[in-house]
């Protein structure tokens, strides 16, 4: 994993988990690494995954049992509001760093489905 300087680490990891159910290499009841394991794969310090951990269990994205570990909730919208959630936050930047070009809505609106368009016919 390459971690982006200018966001935290913990929540980069929260990301990561994120984007792990939404790909389907997690599902719901999922057992994840313990903390311990998690910060040796990722090569950072134990107490920055522990953060993250308590975040997830905050944003109630899992559950620790005690002497089990920590596993996803067994939520069934979990996958959908984890896809809107993501897929917000990057319209979001997304819009906010295009109009910092000068681009009113319509004119986003008009880039987005001609890039669509494009996309489309180099895919087909």
């Amino acid at each position: 994993m390459n971690f982006d300087h200018t966001k935290p680490i913990y929540l980069q990891i929260i990301d990561y988990i994120k984007k792990q159910i939404i790909g389907g290499e997690l599902t719901i009841g999922d057992k994840i690494p313990s903390q311990r394991e998690l910060a040796q794969q990722l090569k950072v310090n134990p107490n920055t995954v522990q953060r993250a951990y308590r975040e997830m269990e905050a944003m109630e994205l899992t559950e620790t049992i005690r002497g089990q570990g920590t596993f996803i909730v067994e939520k069934k919208q979990l996958l959908e509001e984890l896809q809107l959630e993501m897929a917000e936050a990057l319209l979001k930047n997304f819009i906010l760093e295009i109009r910092s070009l000068g681009y009113d809505d319509k004119e986003i609106i008009k880039l987005v489905e001609k890039y669509q368009q494009k996309l489309g016919e180099e895919l087909s």
